[in-house]
């Protein structure tokens, strides 16, 4: 069966000033009406360098109970190995689509891993301006090579290098989460998975849109991860609801941007929250994003930390398998 890609259909339609009716949102969700525009305070930024680790603790900390989503720099991820991330993924959606779909999932495998673009429509009979393609990145017992493209020659090497250097970051910024709950410095990586944490990459690919208004590229979500840590090209299109406004996320070069997934929010018994966030789209330019998102394993189980819960801060979520989690979230189903 011949699926047609959101790729394809932007170079079909952008000539003409219109987009196809399932893309348009309803209102109150268009970014051209709901998108803040007036003076609002920064996405926390935080330098992972700074020699005072009680200000990174508390910079973390505050950014995850009150926004959910911060700015990392000077996290030790070489800037020439992001630009060659970016390459080799931009090179990826360059080539044609026949060879494009050599990734893409199998009909009838039960995997979120592979080429492709949201086919089914969400509950308004709406789509998303958007293609995408998954793989896990680590621990290679769970990677799974036929997801990942051949072409170009170098994207394994430049994932695999990526992924040696994100777990790095990924230690220190759980390190200093438990900490900034007054925990060990490994009670939320353990609470998440431990070494099992499975790292799921995303490419997100959102080509020009004639009516950027209109549409989304991803609608407002909160991330099942437990954390998200997203590379983006430099056209804007992230945005985080906070105080009641949707607002832009401000691009800085070389910055990781880190997202406080579902998971972290029910191990810190909700002290930390789950960013809602959405993304917008360009009309005449590609906006590209490389989220890795740090997963529990299927069947393990997540709740609040025993640490954190007591007569006065009662659990305020149940313990689930993570696989529960899911299937209850993505069918919108009670938690």
């Amino acid at each position: 069966m011949e699926v047609e890609r959101v790729q394809t259909i932007a170079s079909s339609i952008l000539s003409k000033d219109n987009v196809p009716t399932e893309f348009i949102r309803p209102a109150d969700e268009q970014p051209g009406i709901t998108t803040f525009h007036g003076p609002v305070p920064d996405i926390p930024v935080v330098d992972l360098n700074d020699h005072d680790e009680e200000k990174v603790i508390r910079l973390i900390a505050d950014a995850s109970r009150d926004w959910g989503i911060f700015q990392v720099v000077n996290h030790g991820v070489p800037f020439d190995l992001i630009e060659k991330l970016q390459q080799v993924g931009k090179e990826f959606f360059d080539l044609p689509q026949e060879e494009k779909e050599l990734c893409s999932k199998p009909p009838g495998v039960e995997t979120i891993e592979g080429y492709g673009s949201k086919l089914a429509k969400d509950g308004q009979g709406k789509k998303n301006w958007v293609d995408h393609l998954f793989h896990k990145i680590w621990p290679p017992s769970s990677i799974n090579y036929q997801f990942w493209p051949k072409n170009p020659p170098s994207y394994r090497a430049v994932n695999e290098e990526y992924a040696q250097y994100i777990r790095k970051v990924v230690d220190k910024v759980f390190k200093n989460l438990s900490l900034g709950l007054g925990l060990e410095g490994n009670a939320l990586k353990e609470g998440g998975g431990g070494e099992e944490i499975e790292y799921m990459m995303k490419i997100n690919y959102y080509p020009p849109c004639p009516r950027p208004d209109l549409t989304l590229g991803v609608p407002a979500h909160t991330d099942l991860s437990a954390m998200t840590i997203l590379v983006p090209n430099q056209v804007p299109g992230l945005q985080v609801f906070k105080d009641g406004l949707w607002i832009d996320a401000k691009y800085i070069p070389g910055a990781l941007i880190i997202h406080i997934g579902d998971q972290i929010e029910i191990l810190s018994n909700g002290k930390y929250k789950a960013v809602l966030h959405r993304t917008t789209v360009d009309k005449e330019k590609t906006r590209m994003s490389w989220p890795v998102f740090l997963e529990p394993p299927r069947e393990f189980v997540v709740g609040p930390l025993p640490q954190l819960v007591d007569q006065q801060n009662p659990p305020k979520y149940k313990a689930k398998k993570f696989k529960d989690y899911s299937f209850c979230k993505l069918n919108k189903l009670p938690q």
